[in-house]
């Protein structure tokens, strides 16, 4: 990779933090996201088990002699370390021989099973999540609205250029993969679809070395992107997929497949905002259902450009996850986590940032301007019953908007911004 080629990303900052701070750290991410070009860009030498040449003759000296992957200039990059569990240990062993800092930077695109880890690695090895490029990492976002911004009261309304409904559904057929940057239509919209049917050909297999039944689990697949966004039960997907398919998997099998489909960062599941509020309402704790990047609900879906123009419904759902893959993005790189909030009292949040601090912000996603007023009256609403049930209410209350130019504070407070302008 030459230097001048790489495209920034949100996490650079999180890397450098990383190797001045720990012998060694993690890059975990779903397969094509960026991970190996990322800690190429800063790595000083490089080895990947995943290699095939000499018949995999890197994974077999990884096995057979740990010690000679390990030398080379510092930091030293050991792509798909997953291939060889045991590397885990022989890094953690040098960090601790070394003593010293930045020695080496793993990426791995699934997480193996913990039989013959020694050792968690902690205090030598840290870890960091890596997703699929947000709108502003990939250049869709203008980047004219901070997150923190709206936080600090540093929020300044401005005109922003606007988004149309056919940029933002190939934004979301497209998705965050670097590798489909500056490819036409008819060629990223393949990339997923491959993607998918390269990890149930190959990668299931590889993870575990059991054969699982390859259908069932494609049917689980297309059963959650049915319900991307959502917060279906297995109960709920086991229905789903009798009904639509005429299969009958158990809830046990979809438990496990859906635990797999974690493991290889498939899926990006959003927990449940609840422990940090001391409210007397019954909260539901169930995760939101999603896909690590929207793109893989709208392959499995079969959905081209013209079959989302026509069902706006189900673009809806795909358009609130593309905005919680960026929000989420954006949380995390300034220290904060993503969750969603309902109640059982038929009240919901879709997005809320919580930061290092303690305060969080309530978000609604909406796709057209005129569901503004809507959405603000909700979040407004919610405000107001949190408040007087004596709980932590919202510092902020915003509506994250797909088809706007403008990027404001209303006068009943509500931020409005588009997720084609916003960043950090």
């Amino acid at each position: 990779m030459k230097r001048e080629d790489y495209l920034p990303r949100l996490i650079d900052e999180q890397v450098q933090l990383g190797l001045q701070t720990f012998g060694a750290i993690c890059i975990e991410g779903a397969k094509w996201c960026g991970k190996t070009w990322t800690s190429q860009y800063h790595a000083q030498s490089s080895v990947f088990l995943a290699d095939p040449s000499a018949n995999f003759q890197n994974r077999q000296l990884a096995r057979l002699a740990p010690q000679t992957v390990l030398e080379g200039n510092v930091p030293r990059l050991i792509d798909e370390w997953q291939e060889v569990p045991s590397i885990w240990d022989a890094v953690r062993y040098e960090v601790d021989k070394r003593g010293a800092k930045g020695q080496f930077i793993l990426t791995g695109s699934a997480t193996p099973t913990q039989k013959g880890i020694m050792h968690s690695g902690a205090g030598r090895i840290s870890t960091i999540r890596m997703r699929p490029m947000s709108l502003f990492e990939s250049g869709d976002s203008s980047g004219e609205v901070s997150l923190m911004s709206i936080f600090d009261n540093d929020f300044k309304a401005k005109a922003t250029r606007e988004a149309s409904l056919e940029s933002l559904i190939k934004l979301v057929i497209r998705g965050g993969w670097p590798g489909s940057l500056g490819l036409a239509y008819q060629s990223y919209r393949m990339i997923p679809g491959d993607y998918l049917k390269t990890v149930l050909e190959h990668d299931f297999y590889r993870l575990e070395g059991i054969n699982r039944d390859s259908k069932k689990m494609h049917l689980l697949l297309k059963s959650l992107a049915r319900h991307e966004s959502t917060t279906a039960s297995v109960s709920t997907l086991r229905k789903d997929i009798y009904a639509h398919e005429g299969d009958v998997i158990t809830n046990d099998t979809i438990s496990t497949y859906l635990t797999i489909f974690e493991r290889l960062f498939l899926t990006d599941d959003l927990p449940a905002f609840f422990s940090h509020l001391r409210s007397t309402t019954r909260i539901k704790q169930a995760s939101k259902r999603h896909f690590v990047d929207p793109s893989l609900a709208a392959a499995l879906l079969e959905a081209d450009y013209e079959d989302l123009l026509n069902d706006l419904q189900t673009f809806g759902f795909l358009f609130e996850a593309l905005c919680e893959r960026d929000l989420r993005i954006y949380a995390e790189n300034l220290g904060g986590k993503l969750y969603h909030y309902q109640d059982y009292k038929n009240r919901e949040i879709d997005a809320v940032v919580r930061l290092e601090d303690g305060r969080w912000g309530a978000f609604e996603i909406k796709l057209g301007a005129h569901a503004i007023d809507q959405a603000a009256e909700s979040l407004l609403t919610i405000k107001k019953a949190l408040e007087e049930e004596k709980a932590k209410g919202p510092s902020i209350l915003a509506v994250i908007c797909g088809m706007t130019q403008y990027a404001y504070r209303r006068e009943d407070g509500v931020y409005v911004v588009p997720i084609t302008a916003l960043r950090p």
